[in-house]
């Protein structure tokens, strides 16, 4: 059952204020090591499925891999072993390749679904394809809502335009280095050459902002570990301004089931049900905090007089007007009535500050540096006394 508003935000209430008697369940943290909840009671997919992940040991790619052994499903990952090596040995089959060179370790292999996590170039598509098309019932493409070509559209669907390849650029030419520049050009290209390699058999889904242990951008983890600093907090924009993000946990899991009932075509994928108020999740993750922090919102127009950088340095967050006003309020009613559903946010918000923790020092200091996301403390402070002052003079 979808998981709405109201009942995300009782729930994550209610589990916030159980964080200090050890009511949450127990997680495999360790260094860099994934830090997913240990299952507990996972009934036992319908049917057992060969899985093929594609990555895996990134960010949401260990939470499918435990989630699929838990449902009962036999694993094979395809990467190149080099970033958590060996993660799941003995749990999975292991095949070594490099999807923008060499997968003949994929020759002769047959899946019942494939999941591809880290592709953004068509030609890594194209290339397992020579292998993978014909030996697969279904191909699962991690796609983004940075495909869309405009955001202007609060509530805007799957059938929003995405963006187009330039003309004076060969998709199948680019190389790693231009993935930032083009990230969302090549993306879009990359569903379509998915939907031409597995036509009548593909399912596309586009993830909002992906949070949670591991993620290594920080955009989320700042807010759990700056208001656990305490003192006063510039929260940017106004307390109603919407966001939507979703649990790696619960993407990886929703991906699993949509693997089980062979749901195919394009899907949304952020939550909760409705966006957030801002307010509401700067609240919501305070709840799981002792640090007594207060919240000082800073308008966006003021911002943008700082030079305050929406999503960069103000985290999980766009100012919702003018050609953005969409961009954290995309539908998301095709994924929910598949069954995606969203664990509380204090979950997500604990589980977050307590694996930030768990990092090794250099880490945690170029989260604290914004090296990644966020504003480093003296800048924070800085834009805070220029308000105040700003507000003193009226």
């Amino acid at each position: 059952m979808p998981t709405s508003r109201r009942t995300f935000l009782k729930a994550s209430a209610a589990v916030s204020g159980a964080v200090g008697f050890g009511a949450l369940p127990k997680l495999g943290f360790g260094g860099d090591q994934p830090a997913v909840l240990i299952p507990r009671s996972v009934p036992p997919a319908p049917k057992p499925l060969e899985i093929l992940i594609l990555g895996g040991t990134g960010f949401t790619g260990p939470e499918q891999v435990e989630y699929a052994l838990a449902r009962g499903h036999k694993v094979t990952l395809l990467n190149r072993n080099q970033r958590r090596p060996d993660l799941f040995k003995g749990k999975v089959e292991q095949l070594v390749g490099d999807l923008n060179n060499d997968v003949s370790a994929l020759k002769g292999k047959k899946f019942d679904v494939v999941i591809d996590n880290p592709t953004t170039f068509p030609a890594w598509v194209r290339n397992a394809a020579q292998y993978l098309a014909g030996n697969t019932n279904h191909y699962i493409f991690i796609s983004t809502l940075s495909v869309y070509a405009d955001n202007s559209t609060p509530n805007a669907d799957e059938t929003a335009a995405t963006t187009p390849m330039s003309a004076s650029l060969d998709p199948y030419t680019l190389v790693p280095e231009h993935a930032g520049q083009h990230y969302s050009e090549l993306k879009s290209y990359a569903e379509k050459e998915v939907e031409k390699q597995y036509a009548g058999m593909s399912t596309i889904i586009r993830p909002g902002l992906i949070v949670g242990p591991l993620d290594p951008t920080d955009r989320f983890t700042y807010w759990p570990v700056r208001i656990d600093k305490g003192g006063t907090v510039l929260a940017p924009g106004t307390p109603n301004d919407p966001t939507q993000f979703i649990d790696a946990r619960d993407l990886a899991e929703w991906t699993v089931r949509v693997a089980e009932n062979r749901e195919l075509g394009t899907y949304n994928a952020t939550g909760p049900t409705a966006p957030l108020t801002l307010a509401e999740m700067l609240y919501g993750i305070k709840a799981v905090t002792t640090a007594g922090a207060q919240f000082k919102w800073v308008p966006a127009d003021f911002l943008e007089e700082q030079k305050v950088r929406p999503w960069r340095d103000a985290t999980v967050w766009m100012n919702p007007a003018g050609p953005m006003a969409g961009f954290m309020r995309r539908s998301t009613s095709r994924a929910l009535a598949k069954g995606l559903t969203f664990r509380p946010l204090a979950v997500t918000a604990k589980e977050t500050l307590d694996w930030h923790k768990t990092r090794p020092p250099e880490d945690q200091k170029k989260l604290d540096g914004g090296e990644r996301a966020g504003m480093p403390a003296a800048r924070e402070a800085e834009v805070l006394k220029a308000w105040e002052t700003r507000q003193g003079k009226r």
